[in-house]
């Protein structure tokens, strides 16, 4: 099932960070934006150690972030040398919104039947942009299907936070349990 998991996290407010009168925010509510997202900034390590940010699409499926990326470029060589990073999503806006950070570690999937799912899950939310010959990203999810061309990855999050814009203002820390990449 898509955007739902067993595993929930444990939940806290900040209140360093947070305003007045603020509340955590609901891990459901940080999931949907993670569900909703258009696009998501991946930040990896170079070998050298400076970061390496990013804008991408990407899916929020059973408990993880899944997205492609082509075996040379950046953000794949970084993830092969050190698979820690963040991917992150939410607006510009000062005064509303949420945005979500989620960290963990990238891990390639190989398995056939979650690429297929990663596939259906892009088609479901990109549509035309992944499967019109005019969309910026036409093919994709017949080349993850196929498991040709682009590496998928999928970010389980170790820890994640939410960042509530607008009155009152919040930070919200998830901590969740250790789980295997793959949703096992």
């Amino acid at each position: 099932m898509t955007g739902t998991t067993s595993h929930q996290p444990e939940t806290t407010l900040d209140p360093a960070f947070s305003g007045a009168g603020a509340a955590a925010t609901p891990w459901p509510d940080a999931r949907r934006e993670l569900e909703t997202a258009a696009t998501f900034w991946l930040t990896s390590v170079r070998p050298e150690g400076r970061p390496h940010v990013t804008p991408l699409i990407g899916a929020w499926l059973d408990g993880a972030v899944y997205f492609a990326t082509g075996a040379g470029e950046r953000k794949a060589r970084n993830l092969a040398a050190n698979p820690h990073c963040a991917v992150s999503t939410g607006g510009s806006a000062l005064d509303e919104g949420l945005d979500v950070v989620v960290e963990g570690d990238a891990a390639q999937v190989r398995d056939r039947a979650l690429l297929g799912r990663v596939a259906d899950a892009y088609t479901a939310k990109y549509g035309r942009h992944v499967t019109s010959p005019e969309g910026t990203f036409h093919g994709l999810p017949e080349a993850i299907r196929r498991g040709e061309g682009p590496l998928v990855f999928e970010v389980t999050p170790r820890v994640a936070f939410a960042f509530a814009k607008g009155e009152p203002f919040g930070q919200t820390r998830y901590r969740f349990p250790a789980r295997a990449p793959g949703g096992a």
